[in-house]
């Protein structure tokens, strides 16, 4: 009892940030942003970093205006970088910001181009190809890779940064 007692309680925060992916991916955008809304006003501005970094990720999602999506994309990078720098890199919270950071970069040069703002656009699918070098060769990483190709293409950049070359054909 007493060796139960002294673990922490697993973190709800990822589930409950999970519950409401699913109903905004389900097509209710305006209860998931309240959700996501209350769930940020739960945590706050000084909680947990990565808890942070991903409810504001997916709140951008949930935006109507470019300028709302911008700041909530800016506050999860923010974020992302006091995980990536108050903790130690064994900490799973940096591996998984890690693996967030393309993503991160790539919404916000979506939103920059929205904004008619091509060179801060530019700036961050830059630094959402290098941030990509250290994706698996997973369904996720293979998607984020081809969003970003996408993306370059509607800048009017070619998109096959370094080695990645062509997509790779599926049997």
């Amino acid at each position: 009892m007493a060796e139960r007692q002294g673990r922490a309680a697993p973190d709800a925060v990822p589930t409950r940030i999970g519950q409401v992916v699913m109903l905004h991916h389900a097509g209710d955008r305006e209860e998931a942003r309240h959700r996501f809304l209350a769930l940020w006003a739960e945590i706050g501005e000084h909680g947990d970093p990565l808890h942070r970094c991903t409810l504001a990720h997916y709140l951008a999602d949930t935006q109507d205006e470019p300028e709302d999506e911008l700041a909530w994309d800016l506050r999860a990078l923010t974020a992302a970088e006091e995980v990536a720098g108050d903790r130690p890199a064994e900490y799973e919270g940096t591996v998984a910001v890690r693996a967030l950071y393309p993503s991160l970069h790539l919404n916000l040069a979506a939103d920059y181009l929205r904004l008619d703002r091509p060179d801060a656009a530019r700036t961050h699918l830059r630094r959402a190809r290098d941030a990509a070098r250290t994706l698996a060769d997973d369904r996720y990483g293979e998607g984020v890779r081809a969003a970003i190709r996408r993306l370059a293409l509607r800048l009017g950049e070619d998109g096959t940064p370094g080695s990645w070359g062509p997509p790779r054909q599926r049997p």
